[in-house]
């Protein structure tokens, strides 16, 4: 790995490793080696999720559960992950194999997202709980001063059912399309269709994440339509 790559990219992260090797663990995807990050990446998802659900609890004192869990699903998911990480440059940094890097993995949501779950991983068993904290509210401090009040941080799928509720039309219907990939990286394609035949498609590493892109895109061009 390219020295200054790896120096820029720590100095973006704000953080330096102790022991290197979970640096480097967490930076390598199963394609590369079988001293991966999936480990690493099942521990930080976990950090994350508790960090981030903690600061919501202390910013947001009149939220109920059911908007708490919207907004953290909103930080916490795939697409606001690879955005942080793309941000990061981790692309640069990843160790991937010959196949991936043909294929342009260091430029796939799922890898990005799970790479940077799996660097806070590593930041949590080389330097504790304080210090990961530290890390995951600095990466995530604009977001998490963008974040709408409570109760207007609904999710796609539930903005766009409540919309269609509100105007006494039936509700969309959502269609698997298809999955690529293999079992470990699986990519859905859904189409959301709506009662007057307007449709959009979402693709993501989940069929929830799918449906939620293909949602949103209906939501922006009744929005539009609106206007």
């Amino acid at each position: 790995m390219n020295e200054l790559l790896r120096s820029a990219f720590l100095r973006r992260l704000g953080y330096v490793f102790i022991d290197e090797s979970l640096r480097e663990q967490a930076l390598t995807h199963r394609s590369a080696s079988s001293r991966h990050n999936e480990r690493l990446e099942f521990l930080g998802d976990s950090l994350l999720g508790q960090i981030i659900s903690a600061q919501l609890y202390h910013r947001f004192p009149t939220a109920s559960e059911g908007e708490m869990s919207r907004m953290r699903a909103s930080l916490v998911k795939e697409k606001t992950l690879a955005e942080l990480a793309a941000e990061l440059q981790l692309g640069d940094v990843l160790h991937l194999g010959s196949g991936e890097l043909k294929s342009g993995g260091f430029r796939r949501e799922s890898i990005l997202a799970d790479a940077l779950e799996a660097l806070i991983g590593a930041i949590y068993l080389d330097a504790g709980f304080v210090e990961c904290e530290r890390v995951v509210l600095l990466l995530f401090a604009s977001r998490l001063e963008q974040l709408p009040e409570a109760g207007t941080d609904k999710d796609a799928k539930t903005r766009l059912q409540e919309l269609l509720q509100g105007l006494h039309l039936p509700l969309p219907q959502y269609d698997l399309l298809a999955t690529y990939g293999e079992a470990h990286a699986q990519t859905f394609h859904v189409r959301c269709t709506l009662h007057d035949g307007q449709i959009a498609e979402g693709r993501g590493s989940s069929r929830r994440r799918a449906e939620q892109e293909a949602a949103e895109l209906l939501l922006q061009h009744l929005t539009t339509q609106a206007e």
